[in-house]
């Protein structure tokens, strides 16, 4: 009993800091042992499979390395020796971590097999890639390279089943001691949390049984009653105080209403001004998308030159640079907008210089009525689609593109398209969701980094359907959806004739 009334003559603040610090305390213990078993679970079951994990990543490494070899022999791409090699890199430094030499185990030998036989087909692939960036036959070593392929295949089939085999041994084993640390702390957990309860309960009554006298007033205030007698009670301690405060608050709200008027008309300034400035603001995002533009195309751009007047003629390059000079002088004049009739003569200078640089992988089909189309939209608008397609195109070992104007409803119908893989409908809502916001960072952060070509693309086509919306003021101007089929990609715009 005593203890019991020396808690209750405490002040409140006493009383409330003593049982949140204990439960604090209980929680920080109950936080403690959760995180360290689940780390203990985590860190069995990562270490039971970890050998089954790393087989998986140096399989595909090895696929990746075949198909970037297969690539190089049959069109010697830059991209393709590129990727080579990076894999290349890879598949040794998983080869260096394997068993090096013969075992009695079953395990160990069959690692050292495997070794072996991602040695020889390293061995010979770099020969074949020697040979045809000589321009010499590499067919010999090449069979040879996908002989050890297809050995190295079975091989790592057969030590997946030996790896699987003896990680669930082990497995099931740790998994019974994580059962059973498990099952304990749940009765820990349960006695905490009925402890943690009780002593909640009684600080609780002991901290709301003072404020039960000023339970109604504060009803009456918050149902809006301000015409209350106020408590002019001059004790120090924290009923007082909260008296005290209560008679503050209802004067402040009471002088608060004289108030309002005089701040309605600064609110009514400041959102004028707000307008103001978002108008601003859009004119500034325009102009600032506008001012955008690839570094990396005069790169390839300035190969492909090269390229091209080391093995034709000079009237080729000639009209090849002159294509290229148009290019470019388009896109430094820095133009806010620009007639159709002149995106699509930039749109024909940039399929050349592609056309030229992938040859008869691209192929492209215009259809444009014969008539002058002067409606105006933002400059750089279809080229950087075009772009998007031949990319998306490509990736099927022929390219097709097309680029269709019709007028249709008052509006002069642009539809640009490809043949490329499956469309995918999330990226499509996840480009329009960042349209809407004006803003790509929920597009590009989410992203794991197995899209980074996706989400670089879709910057690119947030940039030119956001120039459309505040240059038209409207959304129904753009959409994108699957190509024929289902199959490829389909960008489409509609130029209204009257703006």
């Amino acid at each position: 009993m005593n203890v019991m009334r020396r808690i209750e003559s405490k002040s409140l603040r006493w009383k409330i800091v003593v049982s949140m610090s204990f439960v604090f305390f209980i929680m920080s213990i109950s936080l403690i042992v959760t995180v360290r078993i689940d780390q203990y679970a985590m860190h069995i079951i990562g270490k039971s499979y970890e050998s089954n994990s790393r087989l998986a990543e140096f399989q595909k490494d090895l696929e990746a390395l075949e198909n970037s070899l297969e690539m190089y022999i049959a069109y010697r791409t830059f991209e393709s020796i590129d990727s080579y090699y990076t894999n290349s890199v890879s598949v040794e430094n998983f080869c260096a971590s394997m068993q090096e030499f013969p075992s009695t185990n079953e395990v160990s030998c069959r690692e050292y097999a495997v070794n072996q036989l991602a040695q020889s087909f390293l061995h010979y692939s770099s020969k074949a890639v020697a040979l045809r960036r000589a321009n010499s036959s590499s067919n010999e070593f090449y069979a040879k390279s996908l002989e050890c392929y297809t050995f190295l295949l079975d091989e790592i089939s057969r030590l997946t089943v030996l790896y699987t085999q003896k990680n669930a041994r082990v497995y099931d084993a740790d998994r019974k001691k994580v059962n059973f640390i498990f099952h304990v702390y749940l009765a820990f957990f349960a006695l905490l949390f009925i402890f943690v309860l009780l002593l909640l309960g009684f600080f609780a009554g002991t901290i709301t049984k003072p404020l039960a006298e000023i339970s109604n007033v504060a009803l009456r205030i918050a149902r809006r009653d301000f015409d209350v007698p106020l408590f002019n009670r001059t004790s120090s301690d924290e009923i007082g105080t909260i008296c005290q405060a209560f008679d503050r608050m209802i004067i402040s709200i009471r002088e608060y209403s004289d108030t309002i008027w005089k701040k309605a008309r600064i609110e009514n300034e400041l959102r004028e001004r707000e307008l103001e400035m978002r108008s601003l603001y859009a004119d500034a995002q325009l102009k600032a998308f506008q001012s955008q533009i690839n570094p990396h195309f005069l790169f390839n751009t300035l190969n492909t030159g090269a390229q091209l007047a080391m093995m034709e003629g000079a009237d080729k390059t000639c009209f090849f640079i002159e294509q290229t000079s148009d290019f470019f002088r388009y896109n430094i004049q820095q133009k806010e907008d620009a007639a159709i009739s002149e995106e699509l003569a930039l749109v024909d200078s940039f399929v050349y210089i592609m056309k030229v640089r992938f040859g008869k992988r691209l192929e492209f089909a215009k259809e444009v009525p014969d008539e002058t189309f002067r409606q105006r939209l933002p400059a750089m608008t279809l080229q950087p689609l075009v772009e998007n397609c031949i990319q998306h195109g490509l990736q099927n070992a022929m390219g097709k593109v097309f680029l269709k104007l019709e007028r249709k409803n008052g509006c002069a119908e642009i539809a640009i398209g490809d043949n490329g893989p499956e469309f995918d409908a999330g990226i499509r809502e996840r480009i329009l969701r960042a349209v809407r916001s004006g803003s790509s960072a929920d597009f590009s952060g989410a992203a794991p980094e197995s899209e980074k070509k996706e989400v670089h693309a879709g910057i690119g086509l947030i940039n030119v359907f956001s120039r459309l919306r505040l240059y038209f003021h409207r959304d129904g101007i753009f959409d994108i959806c699957a190509g024929k089929n289902e199959s490829g990609i389909k960008f489409i715009i509609r130029v209204p004739d009257h703006v």
